[in-house]
């Protein structure tokens, strides 16, 4: 008998496309909360899973592999299930593309926009905030030029490239754009929403990672917090609920 997955994460974009992708799979899998605000990535029990000390960290008992970076876990998988990763060529390369323009651009860029709009107060960093919503503007304005003449992102099917990159474009209203200028990206993060594998991956996702996060935040020493966010003395404090909540 099958032993299930295990996916160590919480609540954050790089997670949950993963959570996407076992349900769309089908797969039995469990969820193991990471205590990120208080350091547990850190622990030496999670540093022999990935030495880096992030998540997400997925483990597959019955092949015997632990595997690192969002990523390369949705690449593992579809290889796994011969599932939403094209088997010729040129489509499967277009799906890599996309998975890696997330990896590379979407997800460290916008990342960083969060840190400058939505852990700190607007305006503290001003040279910093407006270099990274220049570069998230850009990568707005690609991804919905990108869907207005295609269904999927690949132009294909739907593909780990979607489920890599939606979390993502979930960040746009957060981040201060007007969805109304970007509504072949908007028409497309609804379509994946809709999908029913995505609705039972958040509902998962919140279930076993959101309400344990903020708790865990909450909870947080203001050294647990300042060692998070690489904090010194000349950067003020940091509120990441709205990050958390995502």
């Amino acid at each position: 008998m099958a032993q299930p997955l295990i996916l160590h994460g919480m609540n954050s974009p790089n997670v949950t496309k993963v959570v996407l992708m076992l349900e769309e799979c089908g797969l039995e899998y469990e969820l193991r909360h990471v205590a990120v605000f208080k350091q547990e990535q850190f622990n030496p029990e999670f540093l022999k899973l990935n030495p880096l000390g992030k998540v997400p960290v997925l483990q597959d008992p019955d092949h015997g592999v632990t595997i690192a970076e969002s990523g390369a876990i949705l690449h593992y998988l579809a290889e796994r299930e011969g599932k939403f990763l094209p088997a010729a060529q040129p489509a499967r390369a277009e799906v890599m593309q996309w998975l890696f323009m997330q990896m590379a651009n979407f997800g460290p860029l916008l990342g960083q926009l969060n840190h400058f709009r939505l852990v700190l107060a607007s305006g503290t960093e001003p040279y910093a905030e407006a270099r990274y919503a220049a570069a998230a503007e850009k990568l707005y304005r690609l991804l919905d030029e990108r869907m207005s003449d295609r269904e999927w992102i690949a132009g294909g099917d739907y593909s780990i490239a979607d489920m890599a990159m939606q979390p993502w474009a979930n960040y746009l209203e957060p981040h201060g754009f007007d969805s109304a200028l970007y509504p072949a990206l908007v028409r497309w993060r609804a379509a994946v929403a809709s999908r029913p594998a995505v609705q039972r991956a958040l509902a998962r996702s919140h279930e076993g990672f959101t309400a344990i996060a903020e708790a865990t935040r909450k909870a947080a020493s203001g050294e647990d917090l300042d060692k998070f966010f690489g904090r010194t003395d000349a950067v003020p404090p940091a509120d990441f609920s709205a990050v958390v909540k995502m």
